[in-house]
């Protein structure tokens, strides 16, 4: 199972988003508070998620939460800054993608204590970054594809119609 991890995210309508990716995926959606939104039943319920019976939730307090929990996650950092693109890592079974916050991406000092394991999305260099749900699904497919897309459907009903 793909684990994507979101710390401090702020802007609902992108963690729905996400959210629609793990549920689509089977993928873990693990959130880190302060969420900047409400992910109470009745919050979701009035926002018309009808998948997140789907969505496989964690939620922590805190990074130090999570990584108290999680003490040896097979962990990548997606951010803007990093020295490698995804592409050029392997993600194994189980791994862990991990993306920042909106307005400020991952926190400095967890880039610097884990920047072997850091990756970015290429794009044009005047560009500040893409939407975080979009990064989300970029790396997600990308783990998934390189994993053989594990209990995923490969082939759509026009498969048939040969």
């Amino acid at each position: 199972m793909l684990n994507i991890v979101l710390v401090e995210p702020e802007i609902p309508q992108n963690t729905g988003n996400i959210a629609r990716t793990c549920a689509a995926t089977r993928s873990r959606l693990h959130l880190v508070r302060p969420l900047g939104f409400d992910i109470s039943e009745r919050a979701v319920r009035r926002a018309g998620l009808d998948y997140w019976h789907m969505v496989d939730l964690q939620v922590y307090d805190s990074l130090d939460h999570f990584f108290a929990v999680n003490p040896r996650p097979d962990l990548w950092l997606a951010t803007t800054k990093a020295p490698r693109d995804y592409t050029q890592v392997q993600y194994r079974e189980g791994c862990w993608l991990m993306f920042g916050k909106e307005t400020a991406g991952l926190p400095g000092d967890l880039r610097a204590k884990w920047r072997d394991r850091c990756v970015r999305i290429p794009m044009r260099p005047d560009a500040r970054s893409l939407n975080l749900a979009n990064s989300v699904a970029v790396l997600a497919y990308e783990a998934l594809r390189q994993q053989g897309f594990p209990e995923l459907s490969g082939t759509g009903e026009m498969a048939q119609e040969r």
